[in-house]
């Protein structure tokens, strides 16, 4: 099948490529759905599309009323399972005119999902996942990385809340050793170890000299690790931590690694980090990449993952389209009420998101093409990783500093202990009593 639309009036072509990269009638029509919208969203009050749309800082829940994008986007996910050509060209076409990338969060979810589900329908997605992906690469910088990372730290704690726990449970682990390596599978730009390097240096006993491997998988964050790097290793002097800073990249993926590659010693204690790592190992290869970081003897592992099964209905399009239309509905909505509606660092998250969901929804993963996203669920993870390792619970002290951590946010966030086994299984950060974020601990 084969979907194309005018281009309009609008002068703004640039949405998701590079002017030089629209030669191809299908990116173009994937970029013309940002371009109608913006020129309608001049022209008219944005409450003209459809009663349900408000403005972005309204602070109605995120696709309030009626939920109208919800309703197409499912209908249009529908047709494109049951290869209904006529129904799909009418749904595209009316998305195409409803939604935008800087409206409110109806209009920004159709926009993001409307490029995933024409992609999908043209059979375009890796191509418009490695031009996405190649733009991202080429815009990024050590600045910008660190600005939008602190600023996302400081409205959310999405990405906090993991470190906390992690922390807390790798120092418990490795308390009174002389000798610490950390294995850093995150792809987070060392931002959860200062607070870390700062414990190490207030311990009562002789402060131990900690070794970073941070292991790169995606390519975006291997292009500023040496500012990182140096970065640490500056703090380290600062705080008196003896301390020693590897990268290793250019891994086809984590299964590659091995217990030399990665320097691991005889004399070392070792922790392993992985945040937002395991849904990036195909799903078919998640027992063996486990088995694996077993054969490290690791005296820890710690996992963070955020909540959300896109892994067991992988083969069912639709299933697959509500699972990833709910999850990125809260995420958005989290969004859209922690950051104000002209933040840039918001649209450069919602920009990652829709790369993301491009990659979910559209590419398929049997010809390869970069970076799996295949999120499970805590209990989906707990099961895999039952088969290799113990879990953990977090200790009363790691869940009190948590808890003190998400009062420094705005209300809505919560954490919830996993139930039936005293909460060994992890945590859960929830967001409007909706769990978005697992941690947990794990042993051999």
């Amino acid at each position: 099948m084969r979907f194309e639309f005018s281009r309009g009036s609008s002068q703004r072509g640039d949405r998701f490529f590079p002017s030089h990269q629209q030669s191809n009638d299908q990116v173009a029509a994937i970029d013309m759905q940002s371009n109608s919208s913006a020129t309608t969203n001049k022209n008219q009050p944005q409450t003209s599309h459809t009663s349900t749309s408000r403005s972005s800082d309204s602070g109605e829940a995120c696709g309030g009323g009626n939920k109208w994008a919800s309703k197409l986007l499912s209908e249009c996910a529908r047709a494109i399972s049951e290869k209904d050509s006529s129904k799909i060209h009418h749904l595209l076409w009316m998305l195409n005119e409803l939604a935008s990338p800087y409206g409110d969060c109806d209009q920004k979810l159709a926009s993001y999902f409307l490029q995933a589900l024409f992609c999908k329908a043209t059979d375009s997605g890796q191509r418009c996942f490695k031009t996405l992906a190649t733009v991202a690469e080429k815009s990024h910088s050590f600045d910008s990385a660190r600005k939008l990372i602190l600023k996302f730290q400081e409205v959310s704690p999405w990405t906090t809340f993991g470190h906390v726990a992690s922390n807390g449970a790798i120092l418990e682990a490795l308390d009174g050793e002389s000798k610490l390596h950390i294995i850093d599978i995150s792809n987070t730009f060392c931002t959860q170890w200062p607070t870390l390097l700062e414990a190490l240096a207030t311990r009562n006993d002789e402060t131990p000299r900690l070794k970073l491997t941070v292991v790169v998988t995606a390519g975006i964050v291997k292009s500023v690790m040496k500012e990182v790097g140096q970065r640490m290793e500056k703090f380290a002097r600062l705080m008196g931590v003896p301390f020693e800073f590897n990268v290793i990249s250019g891994l086809n993926h984590i299964g590659e690694l091995t217990k030399e590659g990665l320097g691991v010693r005889e004399d070392e204690a070792v922790a392993i980090n992985c945040v937002g790592a395991l849904r990036r190992v195909e799903v078919d290869e998640r027992s063996s990449v486990i088995q694996l970081l077993r054969s490290l003897s690791p005296r820890v592992v710690t996992i963070v993952e955020e909540e959300a099964d896109f892994s067991s209905s992988r083969y069912d399009f639709v299933r697959c389209f509500e699972e990833c239309l709910r999850f990125y509905t809260l995420y958005f909505e989290m969004l859209e009420e922690s950051f104000v509606p002209t933040s840039n660092e918001r649209l450069m998250l919602e920009r990652e998101s829709s790369r993301n969901i491009v990659r979910v929804l559209a590419c398929d993963e049997e010809n390869g093409g970069g970076e799996c996203e295949r999120r499970e669920r805590g209990i989906q993870w707990s099961g895999r990783l039952r088969e290799a390792f113990s879990p953990v619970g977090f200790s009363d002290d790691v869940v009190d500093d948590v808890r003190a951590l998400l009062k420094r946010y705005k209300s809505g966030w919560a954490l919830v202990l996993a139930q039936g086994d005293n909460h060994e299984s992890g945590i859960y950060l929830t967001w409007k009593e909706e769990p978005v974020v697992w941690a947990s601990a794990w042993k051999p």
